[in-house]
């Protein structure tokens, strides 16, 4: 029963960092407009994103355009935009293969493949977060040395967007969901050891081993 309940905690929690990816990926606040000069009331505010780019106007109207071409954006924003994909992708398997490995369902039911199951979309979980981890890691840096950048003019400066902060929110969700995937493998391989169900394989391959080499060593006479 605990091992249900880490395993369905571990699951909604990838559930939430999966759609904190999504949301991530689409908002356009990957980068907002310093204001570095001493006037802080401004009527425009510009972001941008992976998609496109955005104004926004005191009156409260967006107004946005998507990139047009691709081969035109600057080769970071591509392989940004390659890996966000790539990682919701990589979360979708992952939701996928946790459902089947899941001791509510009915997939495989009483099989050894439920627990490999669950841990392998663990570890699909975890690649989804590193995926964005990185991409999130990049444009930061790339961000803070832009805005640190003397050559570059006060207007083009930018500054760390909401959808940054969401992609660090959301890998960490990821890796406690990871946490969680690997805390019920090993619990419910404890579990069914304990029951005597199954046997560890490492530990029926080391008593076989054990058996032929005391039957070389010791022969019956």
């Amino acid at each position: 029963m605990a091992s249900m309940a880490l395993q369905l905690l571990g699951f909604f929690l990838g559930l939430l960092g999966f759609t904190g990816t999504i949301v991530a990926t689409l908002l356009p606040h990957w980068r907002s407009r310093a204001h570095v000069d001493g006037n802080i009331i401004t009527a425009t505010g510009y972001m941008k994103g992976l998609w496109m780019e955005c104004v926004w106007r005191s009156t409260g109207i967006y107004q946005c355009e998507l990139y047009r071409s691709l081969l035109a954006l600057p080769p970071d924003l591509q392989a940004a935009r390659a890996l966000m994909v790539i990682s919701c992708l990589t979360s979708v398997l992952a939701s996928l293969v946790s459902v089947t490995g899941m001791k509510c369902t009915r997939f495989a039911r009483g099989s050894l493949i439920k627990s490999p199951l669950v841990l392998s979309g663990g570890i699909c979980f975890l690649c989804a977060g590193l995926l964005c981890l990185v991409t999130v890691s990049w444009t930061t840096n790339e961000v803070i040395e832009n805005f640190y950048n003397p050559l570059i003019h006060s207007g083009m400066k930018y500054e760390i967007g909401l959808a940054v902060y969401l992609g660090y929110a959301s890998r960490n969700t990821e890796t406690i969901t990871v946490r969680r995937h690997g805390s019920f493998f090993v619990l419910h391989t404890h579990e069914r050891i304990s029951a005597g169900k199954e046997k560890a394989p490492i530990m029926q391959n080391t008593k076989v081993r054990f058996e032929q080499i005391f039957a070389s060593v010791f022969p019956l006479t």
